[in-house]
C-alpha cells in the first residue's frame, strides 16, 4: 500500500505542521474519522437534492463530521455567508470547493466569466487562459472557497463527446498541457489554494456522459501512455494537490496491471484499485489526495449495490469521497466499511493524513485558532471588478472564432442590411446548467442599439410562407443556438422546436444567413447547410455584444478552430 509523504510535494508540510495532522487524528473518534472522508453538497436554490435537506448545516458539522464542502448555486453575498456559516460551526476546518473552470462564475451566479476551456484553445493565447485561472482564484477565495475542482484536463478526441466539449482545452495532449498549465498558473497566484485536476483517466474518447452511463476510455496502453499519462505526470510533476477520479473505466490498464480481470470485473477508475493504487500513485508516484466524481452518477452506481462501493471506493485509492446520497444511510456504509475490514486501519489512516495535510498546507488550523476563516464581506469588492470584465473583453476579442463563410457574406451592417430575422434556438430549459433565457431580448437590445430592424422569428409553426415575400422582408438572419444542457443526455445537438419548424435554415441561399454558437463548438453537423458560422463559446453580454461587432466588421475573427468543429463531414466545409 502506497503511503503519503506529507513533507514531500504537493505537502511540503514542516514538523509542526505535521504534528498537527498526526495529534488531530490521534484524537478523533472513528465517527469522526469517517467523517472527514466525505464531502457534502449544499444547496441554495432548489435545484436537486442529493443530501438530506431535514437537517441544518449545523446539524450535518456536528453529526456527520464531514470534511469538506461543496454548494450549488447562490450570489456572492449568500455563498460567502454560507461558507462562513459553515467553518465557524466546524470542529476541523473544512475544505471548501467550486466547480470554476471558465472564472469566478463557477463560484456564484455574479462571478465573471473569462473564457472557456475551448475559448481558451481558440484564443491561441496562454493569457486567456491565465486569466481564467486568476479570476477563479480570485473570486472563489472572496467567498471562502479553497479548493478548485478545475481544470478539466481530458484531451477531447471525439467530436461527438458533448460533456467536455467546451470543458477540454484542446485534442492533443500537448495542447492540454500548455492551456491547462496557464490556467494553474493564474490560479496559483491566489496564495492558500489548491487545484484538482479531473477527470482521472480521462474523458473525451467516447461519446457518453459518465453521468449516464460508465463511461470507458478504450485507449490501448500505448495510446494511453501517449496522451494522458503524459497530461497527468505533467501536472503531478508541477505539485498539483488533488486528482478527481472520474467514473471512467481503462479496461486495457486494468488488465494490464490485473491479467486475471474479465470484462465483467472492470470497474471504473473511482473503484479500481489497479488504476488509482497501483498506476496513478504507486507507478505515477503521485503523493497528493484522489477524490471521487459526484457519486450519484450512473458510472459509480451501475457497477454494485452502494453500501458496497461507498467503502470500497476509499478501499480502492480514493481518499475522499464526493457528496451524500442519503446522509444517515452512507455514514454508516463507510463505517460499517471500515468495521468490516473493507477499509483498512492503514488506508483510513493514510487518507486521513492527505486530507488533513491539505487542510494543514493552507493554513486553515492557523486561521482557525487566530478566527480569520471567516472572509470579510468587503473582499466581495473584486467579484466583477473592472480588471476581471476588461479580462473579459479581452477573452471574447481573442477567442470568438469564424469557422467559415464561404460565400463571402459577411460583414451584415445596417446600412446594408437593415432588416433581421433573428433565430435563438434554445436546448434543455430546467436543468441544473440550463442556458440563459435572457439572451433573446439581449440580443434584441444589442442590434437594434446598432441600427438594425429586428423581428424574432416564432418557431413553433411548420409554415415557412412565400420565399420571394421572405426576401423581400428580410435582409439577413441570424441564427443563434443557446444550447446548454447537462447530464440529461449523452449528447446534446440542436433539437428544433418542432418537425419541420420554419427555423430550421431553408432560408440560406434567400439571404445572408449567419449561424452563432453560444456554447456547443460542433452544431455544423446539424446545421451543415450554412456558409456562416460563428464559434461564440457563451451567451454572456461581452459575447454577445463582441460576436455581433465582428458580425458588422468593426473588429477581425482572432479565433482559430480546431478540426472537430467539421464533425468529420465534408459538407460541412461547403
Amino acid at each position: 500500500m502506497v503511503q503519503v509523504d506529507l513533507t514531500a510535494k504537493p505537502y511540503n508540510l514542516n514538523d509542526e505542521q505535521i504534528a498537527w495532522v498526526e495529534d488531530t487524528i490521534q484524537n478523533l473518534t472513528d465517527e469522526e474519522k469517517i467523517g472527514q472522508l466525505f464531502f457534502n453538497l449544499f444547496f441554495l436554490e432548489d435545484n436537486g437534492n442529493f443530501n438530506d435537506q431535514s437537517l441544518s448545516n449545523e446539524d450535518i458539522l456536528k453529526k456527520y463530521h464531514i470534511g469538506g464542502a461543496r454548494y450549488q448555486g447562490g450570489n456572492k453575498q449568500q455563498v460567502q455567508n454560507l461558507l462562513n456559516q459553515l467553518q465557524s460551526h466546524s470542529k476541523i476546518p473544512l475544505l471548501v470547493a467550486a466547480n470554476c473552470d471558465s472564472g469566478g462564475n463557477g463560484a456564484c451566479s455574479d462571478g465573471t466569466y473569462i473564457a472557456s476551456a475551448a475559448q481558451c484553445e481558440a484564443a491561441q493565447d496562454p493569457t486567456v487562459s491565465y486569466n481564467a485561472g486568476l479570476v477563479s482564484g480570485r473570486e472563489s477565495k472572496a467567498l471562502g472557497v479553497n479548493i478548485n475542482f478545475d481544470p478539466c484536463v481530458d484531451i477531447l478526441e471525439n467530436w461527438r463527446n458533448t460533456i467536455v466539449n467546451t470543458r477540454s482545452y484542446g485534442t492533443t495532449a500537448e495542447t492540454v498541457i500548455k492551456y491547462t498549465n496557464a490556467f494553474i498558473d493564474g490560479f496559483r497566484q491566489t496564495a492558500d489554494m489548491i487545484t484538482c485536476v479531473k477527470h482521472f483517466p480521462g474523458d473525451g474518447t467516447e461519446e457518453r456522459d459518465q453521468h449516464l452511463v460508465l463511461g470507458v476510455n478504450e485507449q490501448s496502453v500505448e495510446q494511453w501512455d501517449n496522451s494522458f499519462r503524459k497530461v497527468y505526470e505533467n501536472h503531478i510533476q508541477n505539485g498539483v494537490e488533488m486528482i478527481m477520479a472520474g467514473h471512467i473505466a481503462l479496461p486495457s490498464y486494468s488488465k494490464k496491471l490485473n491479467p486475471e480481470l474479465d470484462d465483467r470485473d472492470v470497474l471504473p477508475a473511482s473503484l479500481a484499485k489497479e488504476l488509482l493504487t497501483d498506476l496513478l500513485k504507486d507507478d505515477m508516484q503521485f503523493n497528493g489526495l484522489v477524490i471521487t466524481d459526484a457519486s450519484h452518477m450512473l458510472g459509480m452506481t451501475a457497477s454494485m449495490k452502494r453500501e458496497d462501493y461507498v467503502p470500497l471506493a476509499i478501499a480502492a485509492g480514493c481518499d475522499m469521497f464526493l457528496f451524500f446520497n442519503d446522509i444517515e444511510e452512507d455514514f454508516n456504509f463507510m463505517l460499517n466499511g471500515y468495521k468490516n475490514g473493507v477499509i483498512t486501519d492503514e488506508r483510513l489512516h493514510d487518507a486521513l493524513r492527505r486530507i488533513l495535510g491539505l487542510k494543514a498546507k493552507i493554513n486553515l488550523p492557523q486561521r482557525q485558532s487566530n478566527n480569520t476563516l471567516e472572509v470579510a464581506e468587503s473582499e466581495l469588492d473584486i467579484i466583477g471588478c473592472e480588471e476581471h470584465k476588461e479580462m473579459q473583453r479581452q477573452a471574447a476579442d481573442l477567442g470568438i472564432t469564424l469557422v467559415k463563410n464561404t460565400l463571402d457574406q459577411l460583414p451584415i451592417r445596417p446600412e446594408t442590411h437593415k432588416n433581421i430575422r433573428l433565430y435563438v434556438i434554445e436546448g434543455e430549459k430546467d436543468g441544473i446548467y440550463k442556458a440563459d433565457q435572457s439572451v433573446t431580448k439581449q440580443l434584441v437590445e444589442i442590434l437594434e442599439a446598432r441600427g438594425f430592424n429586428v423581428t424574432v422569428n416564432d418557431g413553433s409553426t411548420r409554415i415557412k410562407g412565400k420565399t420571394l415575400t421572405y426576401r423581400e422582408d428580410v435582409d439577413a438572419a441570424l441564427v443563434f443556438a443557446n444550447i446548454v444542457g447537462y447530464a440529461a443526455e449523452n449528447n446534446y445537438r440542436i433539437r428544433w422546436s418542432t418537425a419541420m419548424s420554419n427555423e430550421i435554415p431553408w432560408y440560406v441561399h434567400e439571404v445572408p444567413t449567419v449561424f452563432v454558437s453560444l456554447n456547443f463548438t460542433t452544431h455544423l453537423h446539424d446545421a451543415t447547410m450554412v456558409k456562416a458560422y460563428i464559434n461564440a463559446y457563451h451567451s454572456n453580454t461581452t459575447n454577445l455584444e463582441t460576436v455581433v461587432d465582428k458580425i458588422m466588421g468593426n473588429s477581425e475573427f482572432k479565433g482559430v478552430p480546431n478540426e472537430l468543429v467539421w464533425t468529420d463531414k465534408w459538407q460541412a466545409r461547403l
